[in-house]
């Protein structure tokens, strides 16, 4: 190609330093182009590059000493050691994948966004996380400061383009180091760049993740807010030890496992309709609930494992309580977000090897609890757990940006109710994960821990 181009250049000689210009521009665009498409990207990336090419987050610890220790608190360092996704792909995942050639895939392609070096390494599935190899690594600073951007339309199923070496990609122009050279780059700043693991189609064609999209669809895009204006805050500080005081992204990524994050992420209000009630009436009850924190549905991410619920207790004069139910609203697939005691996920025991396998309890939160989700289902049509092995989806009952859902509780007086005061006090709880699921495969209980988001409570009279 050298020899083609000296040649050419000779040739060109003749014809005046412009015709030389435009022939420079174009070789080094075509260059350029080849180069680009050169790039393996998602699926065809697996296996291209090797460990030696990204380096290890304790080197860029020696000069982002903050930002390194605020990352090691993050999920993204913890993507691949993290109790519950370990059980999901070791126990679920690769079993289901070496039983079903529809979702063969996720073998390898699970690292492509928990344990990206290790998938392009092609060290799947890596070793587990006690064996303490570079797996552990999760998403760690190389590997995002070596994306230059994204193939296709939409940024899903890890279509970043990685280019390790020595220059690295940051937010900044005009940044040095005495260690590797730094170029800015636009993309890092975008939520596209988020997208490219927050965003996953499963086997089937079906979104099973779609953070992004749904940030995307709302008004906080419109607004030009970007995921990382809310989870990589910035402060005054300095990106690295010799580097000038400015205005620095925090790299905390808090998010879903963040309890500063989810504490009144929804706001919550409740009021009766009638603050005096007959001791044979009933009380009708209003809450009130606002999204107005976050730029996304909630909740989002991993949505065929998380649950969000309203539960309603009333107490009266005298200390007794009573649970009280939502009244249904009457759309279609409802079922799936009043807690009942139904079974459902059925479909683990592809990979636990489990004949006639009745599941497990579907919801685990009181019967009667208004859930905020969107069910998953499997080929068979039954409510799943695996996002890989998902096939359909039910009605999203999830709470959008700026969005309000009202919720209604009718109540018919018991006939022991005791006159006077009634507090009525609502609870908006949220998990990572249903407990009978995670009971079932072992999950440390602190992985699916309940979190109260928010509360609010009201009151009315009872009266003869």
């Amino acid at each position: 190609m050298a020899s083609s181009y000296v040649a050419g250049l000779a040739i060109l000689k003749r014809q005046g330093a412009g015709m030389i210009i435009r022939f420079v521009l174009l070789s080094l665009f075509l260059t350029y182009s080849v180069t680009a498409q050169a790039v393996p990207v998602s699926d065809a990336a697996h296996g291209t590059r090797s460990y030696d090419e990204y380096e290890k987050p304790l080197v860029c610890q020696s000069c982002h000493d903050d930002i390194y220790q605020q990352w090691t608190q993050a999920m993204m360092s913890q993507a691949y050691t993290h109790h519950w996704d370990e059980i999901e792909y070791f126990e679920l995942a690769i079993p289901h994948a070496e039983k079903d050639e529809m979702v063969a895939g996720v073998k390898h392609g699970c690292n492509g966004c928990h344990a990206p070096t290790s998938f392009l390494a092609g060290d799947t599935p890596p070793p587990r996380p006690e064996e303490n190899s570079r797996a552990n690594e999760s998403v760690h600073c190389d590997h995002c400061h070596s994306v230059t951007g994204f193939e296709g339309d939409i940024p899903h199923n890890f279509n970043w383009i990685s280019e390790p070496g020595r220059l690295k990609k940051g937010p900044k122009p005009g940044v040095e180091s005495p260690h590797h050279d730094t170029v800015e780059n636009d993309f890092i700043k975008t939520g596209d760049f988020c997208g490219t693991c927050h965003n996953e189609m499963s086997p089937y064609g079906i979104w099973v993740k779609s953070t992004h999209l749904e940030w995307k669809e709302g008004p906080y895009y419109e607004q030009g807010v970007h995921c990382q204006d809310c989870h990589m805050p910035k402060a005054k500080g300095r990106s690295a030890k010799m580097g000038e005081e400015g205005m620095i992204a925090q790299h905390l990524f808090h998010g879903a496992h963040d309890p500063g994050k989810l504490n009144g992420s929804i706001e919550m209000r409740m009021n009766p309709l009638e603050r005096e009630v007959e001791y044979d009436g009933a009380a009708v009850i209003n809450v009130q609930l606002f999204n107005g924190k976050c730029g996304h549905k909630v909740p989002s991410g991993s949505v065929e494992d998380r649950i969000m619920w309203l539960h309603v207790t009333a107490t009266d004069s005298e200390g007794k309580t009573w649970h009280l139910p939502v009244d249904p609203k009457g759309f279609a697939g409802e079922e799936y977000t009043i807690a009942a005691d139904e079974m459902a996920y059925q479909d683990m025991a592809i990979a636990k090897n489990i004949p006639d396998f009745a599941g497990v309890q579907r919801d685990g939160v009181p019967v009667g609890d208004r859930i905020f989700r969107m069910a998953y289902f499997d080929p068979q049509g039954r409510m799943t757990i695996q996002q890989w092995n998902t096939k359909s989806l039910g009605f999203d009952y999830r709470i959008g940006p700026r969005e309000t859902k009202v919720e209604t509780f009718t109540w018919e007086m018991p006939d022991d109710i005791a006159f006077g005061p009634v507090r009525l006090d609502a609870v908006l709880k949220y998990q990572r994960l249903v407990t009978p699921v995670a009971e079932f495969l072992n999950v440390p209980a602190e992985e699916y821990e309940p979190q109260i988001i928010n509360v609010a409570t009201t009151t009315f009279e009872v009266f003869e």
